[in-house]
Formats: structure tokens, sequence, C-alpha cells
């Protein structure tokens, strides 16, 4: 694996050093809460449509998804399909609302709705669980400083928060969101040279056309999926229902999010600017698979390792398993050599046999892989070291040091941290507004507007401390993009059930939400510990909207049981 040249250091280092030098300059002029905590209602429908796409568009993203299509192929872009839906619903019921009663986080709708115990509760729920992701999204970074310079995540995990700390805390929203919109113009610009480039390094005689039917013969083409077979995570319908509710509860609820778009200049521009992420999303993650799908055709023209963790490798290489390890290594390499003429035998007559001879390949070499795991983890227990044998998180940044010209190195470098301090950014300044007008404002005598300034930059640098505590603790899981996903729809099902009881159910009072979502909460996670030891067959995608449906049915049941609630509150009030 290469080094990285003065060049790179140089893109990476200068990009790194802008953003945490503009955002601390967008500090000036933020001494209310209206500028700190909604950017003083100025933002135009792009800078909010960008905003919100580098919200979710972490460096999980980057690192994860291509990994994602490179063991999986196309299928994870329907998780994606619920979100245009999403947005046209959040269009014409949240926003109009949120402004109308000119809230500063979603949870305060509930309080006017509800009473204060609800809206507490949904802020904790909040709080639990984009506190969780904010440390994912530190940890996945510094996986990958961790590969280039060899440094240890403890450290890099403590350089990362602090970065993120110093112009969130400094800039507020408003540095938050601006920011975002120059990360994003460089994101897309290092991912469409990542593309031309991995497309160009393919051999002369292997087109994009043909780069894409011998990913079709491997399976990774498959981007449809219409059973309902519960064992298939992403299908048509789980992206459907399930991604729509959990887009519903992410956009709608998340005060990542929400507080995005309420810094909007008007209502119009924050319906643009999501109209303007439900269009581009979806064509967006679909071409990250794709540079993960050609990441996979470049390596059935070219060898690869046989587990992309160099750590892990250098690990299970000075252990006892050596031997072993390096067998299966002679083992991949002759199904390479093999693979190489089926290969040839299906460009020259691509029919239905060739394509089964590269399935079976592809099988023997997925089998070897799994050995290899298998090998990595006994070293890892042996030795009494933890290293992860999960690579997918790997595949990407191992083709960026290996594969690509000095300079761009760099520049995907940054592309990736800028999506992870921006992604992060949302998180602690959500974190640390949700804290301050949730539940700091309404405990407290003291109001004015210094003082809720000051205490909502204390708490956004405490729920930094926090994401990068979570993040040196924090495993790769099976796949980080999935674990992120994973944490949400424990608690956005929940959540949404909530706010969509506020809008829809006027019969329901406060008392018989608070009981319900409690429960609720409890009987999520019971299902999702059932279905992690196999006792039942839910994937997570399907508890938001089961989530949502049992927190609707348990309070429409209560308040039918429950003494009439005369203290709760109208949103008029």
């Amino acid at each position: 694996m290469q080094t990285l040249s003065w060049i790179d250091w140089a893109v990476l280092c200068s990009t790194l050093i802008a953003i945490v030098a503009y955002g601390t300059w967008q500090t000036r002029g933020s001494k209310n809460v209206t500028d700190y905590l909604r950017g003083g209602n100025t933002s135009k429908w792009w800078t909010i449509g960008l905003s919100v796409m580098a919200t979710q568009a972490s460096a999980i993203t980057f690192l994860s998804t291509p990994g994602q299509a490179f063991n999986d192929g196309m299928g994870f872009v329907q998780f994606y399909f619920g979100l245009p839906i999403a947005m046209v619903v959040i269009c014409m019921v949240f926003i109009p609302l949120y402004h109308r009663l000119k809230v500063y986080t979603a949870y305060e709708f509930l309080e006017n709705r509800f009473d204060l115990k609800t809206r507490t509760l949904a802020a904790i729920l909040f709080l639990i669980q984009r506190g969780l992701a904010a440390g994912i999204t530190i940890f996945a970074p510094a996986i990958i400083l961790s590969v280039v310079l060899g440094w240890d995540l403890l450290t890099l995990n403590i350089i990362i928060g602090l970065l993120v700390i110093v112009y969130t805390v400094s800039g507020g929203t408003r540095a938050v969101n601006v920011t975002q919109k120059h990360q994003m113009v460089v994101i897309f610009i290092g991912m469409l040279v990542a593309f031309f480039l991995i497309v160009d390094k393919l051999p002369q005689d292997i087109t994009f056309t043909k780069a894409l039917e011998i990913a079709g013969a491997s399976g990774k083409m498959e981007v449809l999926d219409f059973s309902f077979d519960l064992n298939n995570r992403y299908t048509f319908w789980s992206g459907i229902i399930g991604g729509t509710f959990l887009m519903l509860s992410y956009f709608g609820t998340d005060q990542s999010q929400v507080q995005r778009y309420l810094s909007g200049k008007s209502v119009k521009e924050m319906q643009l600017g999501l109209i303007f992420n439900g269009i581009l999303k979806i064509p967006m993650q679909f071409f990250i698979l794709l540079v993960g799908v050609m990441v996979f055709v470049f390596y059935q023209f070219n060898s690869s390792p046989i587990n992309f963790n160099p750590t892990a490798t250098a690990l299970v290489l000075n252990s006892e398993y050596a031997e072993d390890f390096k067998t299966l290594q002679k083992e991949q390499a002759q199904v390479f050599d093999e693979k190489q003429k089926i290969i040839q035998s299906f460009i020259a007559t691509p029919d239905d046999t060739s394509s089964n001879y590269i399935t079976i390949a592809n099988e023997a070499e997925e089998t070897i892989r799994n050995e290899a795991k298998v090998l990595i983890d006994k070293a890892s227990q042996s030795q009494g070291v933890k290293v992860e044998s999960n690579d997918k998180d790997y595949v990407f940044i191992h083709f960026i040091l290996n594969n690509l010209p000095r300079g761009l190195i760099g520049l995907l470098l940054a592309v990736i941290l800028s999506a992870a301090m921006s992604s992060t950014a949302s998180e602690l300044n959500a974190l640390g507004s949700t804290t301050t007008m949730d539940l700091y404002k309404r405990n407290t005598s003291e109001k004015s507007e210094e003082a809720m300034v000051k205490a909502s930059k204390w708490f956004t640098f405490g729920w930094g401390l926090i994401a990068i505590g979570i993040a040196c603790v924090a495993n790769l899981a099976e796949n980080l993009i999935q674990l992120v996903n994973i944490i949400g729809s424990i608690f956005y099902g929940n959540v949404l059930g909530i706010f969509l009881l506020a809008f829809f159910f006027k019969f329901v009072k406060g008392n018989a939400v608070f009981i319900g979502a409690l429960i609720t909460q409890i009987i999520v996670i019971a299902l999702f510990l059932l279905n992690q030891y196999e006792y039942i067959n839910l994937p997570f995608l399907w508890l938001n909207f089961v989530g949502c449906l049992i927190v609707i049915t348990l309070a429409c049941i209560l308040q039918s049981v429950l003494p009439n609630d005369k203290a709760t509150r109208t949103e008029n009030h």
C-alpha cells in the first residue's frame, strides 16, 4: 500500500483546515437564539437541500456504501425508495405546522399538542439514538486514517471529534449549513473523478457496457427485488413501506434534519429544499453503489487481498495461523487465474453457461474469504487484540490508496472526511439545541438570549465529548451504514407514531401517548433482540413501520380506558 505523497497531504490538510476555519468564521453575528439555532432564517432552498443531503451523507455513505455494493450488489438502493414519498408528506404536513408555530425544535410542537412529559420523552429518545449515531460518524473516518497513517483509532477519534467540535460550537446552525454546501461540492467532484478513473483503469477491451455485463453475470446488478421474503433485508416492499416510515421519521422528526430546513427564509424555500433532496438522493445513492460495483469489476481483472483490512492481514500473518492463511492466499490466487479464463470466455460469448461459471468462481472466492475471516478472528482472540475481520468498509479505501494517482488520493480522502465532519457537525448542532430548548430551558428560570446561546454551546461541546467516547468503544458490526440505520430504526418508528398521533388523532391526549410510547419502545427493543438471536425474522427496516403502528394502536386503546386528560393542550394553545 503506497504512502501519501506531499501533494495528497497538501490537498487533504488544506481542505480540512479550510472547513474548520470557515466554520469558525461563521460565528460572527450568532449572538441570539434565532441566529445560533435557526441560522437567522436566511437559508435559500439550494443551501437547505445540500445541507440536508450532507447531514444524511456522512463518511459512512462514501466509505461503506461502495463496500456494500462490492459484496451484495445494487439492491441496497431500494432502501431509499420511500424517500420521495416522505418528502412530499413532510412538505405538506410537517413544514407548514413547524413554521406556523415558530418552533426551534420539532419536539416543541409535542408540548403544544400534548404535554411537557411527552415532549421530553421524544427529545430523550432522539438524544439517545442520535448521540450513538454521532459516535459512529466519528468512528468511520478514524478507520480511514488508521489505515493511511498507521495511527491507533483512539487518537484519531479524539482528533477528528475535536476538529468538528471547534467549528460547530463556534458557528452554530449557520456555520453548519453554509459549510455543508461547499462540502457537498467537494464530495460530488471527488466521486465523479473516482468513477471515471475506475472505468479508465479497466482493460482496454472492457467498455463500460461490458463491465456492467460482467457485474450482472456476477449478480451485482439486481436492483429490484419484488419478493416478500423477509430473509431479504432490502426489497422493493421494505424500501417503499419500511423506508417511507424511516424517512418520514428521520426528515420529519429528527432534529438533526429538522434544524436544517427550519433555517429557511420561508415555507417555500424549506419545501423546495426537501423536494430537491427527494429528487437527487436516489440517483446519488445509485451512483455511489455503482462506484462500488465498478470496484468489484476492477478486481475481476486485478488481484485483490484476501481481506481488505491490512491490520487484520498483518495480525494473522504474525500468528500461529500464518501458514493456514498463506494456503488460503494461494487458493485465492488459483481461483483468480481460473476466473480470468472464465471471464474472457464470457466476454467472447456472453451466454448463461459462462455466466454460471462466473457465479461458481465468485462463490468459491467468497468461501475462501470467509475462511480467512475465521482465521483472523482466531488470531485476534489468541493474541488478545481486537481486529475486525469484516472488511466491507475497507474495500473502497483500499482501492483509493493503491490505484489512484497522487493528488487524487488526497482529494478522495478529503471527500470522505468532509462528509464525516459535515454529518457529525449537524448531529452535534441538533443534540446541543435539543438539550438546550427541550430540557434545559423548560427546567430553568434563566431565559435570556445570551444565556441560551451560551448553554447551547456548552451542551454541543458536551455532546461532542460523548460522541468521541462512543467512537472510542465502537465496533464495525456487520457494516457501518447498516449499523447507523439499525440504531435509527429502533427509535424512529415510535417517535414518528407520536407525531402522527399529534397530527391526525385529535381525540388522543398526552397521558395515553406517553404511556403508549414507553411500552412501544420496550416492545421494539425486544423485537430487535429477538431478531438478533433468530427467534423471529424481522429485518430492521420493518421496525420503523411496526413501531409506528404499535404506538398509534396502544395510544388509541389507552385513551379509551384512561380518565379524560383535561390538562392537555391543543396545537393552537
